[in-house]
């Protein structure tokens, strides 16, 4: 693993510009690795972008159902693979780096050093949220420019969906790093996670198709909560309050118990 590199502070140097620079370089750091193993761009950005492209493709899905609101069924889903990505860098790719280096004893050795070992965990959401960005704004532009999706009604109410369903679902990515104890515990509890919450997503039965019962429960899932405010922002406008208040409840709760039990060793 390569280890971090922190410039030091030139002579003249104004207070906090090395602070800045060092929190710099450790998020470049931290974007270089990602690159080295790509598991997070592979599962949060390629797949859900060739599951798109390939069913935009399926005649299947080219279909409109009165259940859906007249809208077909490829339009349904581009919402639901934006999810697909989120949550594949959420629940494993910001957690599982993380558990590496606390078994590696990189926080520990953090600890030392001027440099906080928080610096790390901030590195690292920064690194996964400029991905899930590039994932989602790639969805977008090739759903809209190449495969006949209408822009979104409200672009404010979309950007407003995107960063609450990021906050609640790295809070959860968070509190996973926090309880598991090795990577292969936190690899276990992120696939353990990430499908049942996709189910409620509307991965394998459309959301607008479920039984009353099971769509109650995807409004109050963060991904269920997601797919509702994206798909409302897409194809109606701002979407209602409630799925911004589930959203916003799981960033709160989840990050206070993430921070409540996250431990450095």
């Amino acid at each position: 693993m390569s280890t971090l590199s922190l410039p030091r502070p030139r002579l003249g140097t104004r207070p906090g510009t090395a602070p800045r620079a060092a929190f710099g370089q450790i998020v470049r750091n931290e974007a270089r690795l990602a690159l080295r193993r790509p598991v997070g761009l592979i599962g949060g950005v390629a797949l859900p972008i060739g599951l798109l492209i390939i069913f935009s493709q399926l005649p299947a899905f080219k279909q409109t159902l009165p259940g859906l609101g007249g809208d077909s069924i490829f339009a349904v889903y581009v919402p639901v693979l934006m999810c697909f990505g989120l949550a594949m860098l959420a629940l494993l790719g910001l957690p599982i780096p993380l558990v590496s280096y606390r078994e590696l004893g990189v926080l520990r050795r953090l600890s030392t050093t001027p440099v906080p070992p928080s610096w790390l965990l901030a590195a690292q959401g920064i690194v996964q949220l400029g991905t899930a960005v590039i994932m989602t704004v790639a969805i977008i532009v090739i759903s809209i420019a190449f495969l006949g999706v209408p822009a979104p009604k409200s672009p404010a109410g979309l950007v407003i969906s995107f960063l609450l369903a990021a906050a609640g679902l790295f809070a959860i990515g968070l509190l996973i790093s926090a309880v598991a104890r090795t990577s292969s515990a936190v690899n276990v509890i992120g696939r353990v996670t990430f499908f049942p919450l996709m189910f409620f997503a509307g991965l394998w039965l459309p959301r607008a198709l479920m039984p009353a019962v099971l769509l109650n429960i995807s409004n109050y899932t963060p991904l269920g909560a997601t797919v509702q405010a994206v798909q409302d922002s897409m194809q109606t406008g701002f979407p209602p309050a409630a799925p911004l208040l589930v959203l916003a409840a799981y960033a709160l709760v989840f990050g206070f118990l993430a921070q409540r039990f996250f431990r450095w060793e």
